[in-house]
């Protein structure tokens, strides 16, 4: 399928997704407390950058306005599995396309035959290899027969994105299961987090609450293809991932009331920007959908659902970085990615946000 790019009368060439970035400034671990992490805020019509915590949003915001949450739940993703040979297998659940079959990534994976039986190290549990995809993808199917959601949460640990650097005896897999995910996680499925809101903690957004804001929610389940880098020299070219979202209609009309009354649409991270933008129509107006998207933005784009963002510092060369080019301007995003360096803000999954208004 065609990717949905909005973006026909200018080519964005790779070179200009690029940026430096220090690597002591790619976060390892999450901030002590969730809220205390810092916040950049944007100002995109003044061109103004100023210094916060997180804890400062509600300063920011708005009587009226909604603040759009994605409360996917990140799974276990991430499990070892042994060969009847003894080898070690490396493997990254992707989906469940049908029930009781996987899509996986296994490493290594060049003498691994159709077929093949690889232990869980769990009881009785075994996965039967039954096709290969190419590229190190597989499908399989769990013996005796389980859910993905249920199995892995037995055999798997958390899927921290390859930036965030683990020692195979490292001890903190508790840690890393508690804060690479929301607060407000619900809906199992995503194997990233959608890391803006792993800023919040749920006395603040009590106090959002409080504040006269409304919080909508939705579900986008992130796929591997978050990381995946731009390759090609087009952005126009690159493939786009394909992520399930749900929009149900208690968040579409909480976010049309709100906008007819002159509120703030705030979403919370790219993902939720990508359902948001994916579902309205030219007006802004949404309904209730479900589905799956591969909506790629970039400059020039016009938004028609979003009017603010919180997002985390972006990887070069990613679609990510596109999307938050679109929505503040190139320029603007790089002087404030290079303010950020220079006041030594966290970068990435694990790093400090920043709102765009």
């Amino acid at each position: 399928m065609q990717n949905r790019f909005h973006a026909p009368a200018h080519t964005m060439n790779l070179e200009e997704l690029q940026y430096d970035l220090p690597a002591e400034r790619i976060a390892q671990t999450p901030a002590e407390v969730r809220d205390q992490s810092r916040l950049m805020v944007l100002d995109r019509t003044a061109g103004t950058m100023t210094h916060h915590r997180f804890r400062d949003l509600p300063t920011f915001l708005r009587s009226g306005d909604v603040l759009v949450l994605n409360e996917t739940r990140v799974i276990r993703a991430k499990f070892s599995v042994t060969r009847a040979s003894g080898g070690r297998i490396e493997g990254l659940f992707l989906s469940e396309p049908d029930p009781g079959t996987w899509a996986v990534m296994l490493k290594p994976s060049r003498r691994l035959r159709v077929g093949e039986i690889l232990d869980t190290g769990h009881k009785s549990h075994r996965l039967v290899l039954t096709e290969s995809l190419g590229g190190g993808r597989w499908r399989l199917r769990p013996d005796p027969p389980h859910s993905a959601a249920h199995l892995l949460e037995q055999i798997g640990t958390t899927p921290l994105p390859p930036y965030i650097k683990r020692a195979p005896a490292d001890t903190r897999e508790a840690e890393d299961r508690k804060r690479y995910q929301t607060v407000y996680a619900t809906n199992p499925g995503s194997v990233a987090a959608p890391t803006a809101g792993m800023h919040f903690t749920r006395e603040l957004l009590h106090v959002i609450e409080q504040a006269g804001i409304t919080i909508a929610r939705l579900t986008l389940q992130v796929g591997l293809g978050t990381f995946q880098p731009v390759t090609a020299k087009r952005l126009e070219d690159h493939p786009m991932h394909r992520e399930a979202y749900e929009l149900p209609a208690e968040a579409t009309a909480t976010i049309n009331d709100a906008r007819q009354a002159g509120g703030r649409i705030v979403a919370i991270g790219t993902t939720s920007v990508r359902v948001l933008e994916t579902c309205a129509d030219d007006q802004g107006n949404l309904g209730p959908a479900g589905g799956s998207t591969d909506l790629l933005i970039a400059p020039p784009y016009k938004f028609r659902a979003v009017d603010a963002l919180v997002t985390n510092f972006h990887l070069p060369g990613s679609t990510l970085l596109a999307l938050v080019y679109a929505f503040a301007g190139r320029e603007k995003i790089l002087d404030a990615y290079e303010e950020a360096i220079r006041n030594d803000y966290r970068f990435y999954s694990y790093g400090d946000a920043m709102l765009i208004v």
